[in-house]
């Protein structure tokens, strides 16, 4: 499996939540690419909120893999690289 993943049937939000850690390099790309590109979204420690974290975790697969970002329509990107980003806003 890549690093990045593409998932279906997660908890849909009202708008893209990203969990993510503060020493993440990969998150501070994603929240990077996002701000760059006036995305809203809601940005979730999840060393700060322990239900957050019980989340990744169960979204994938038993790892805390950040950044896990879940979209409206309940599709869920795992790492995702700059050009995963923009290939989700371009659809």
């Amino acid at each position: 499996m890549s690093e990045s993943t593409l998932r279906k049937d997660v908890r849909t939000p009202e708008k893209i939540t990203m969990y993510a850690t503060t020493w993440c390099g990969d998150c501070r790309m994603a929240k990077r690419w996002l701000d760059a590109h006036e995305i809203s979204y809601d940005y979730i420690n999840i060393e700060e909120d322990e239900n957050a974290a019980e989340f990744v975790v169960e979204v994938n697969n038993g790892t805390r893999s950040v950044p896990t970002i879940v979209f409206p329509d309940g599709s869920v990107l795992v790492e995702p690289s700059p050009r995963e980003l923009a290939a989700k806003f371009a659809s």
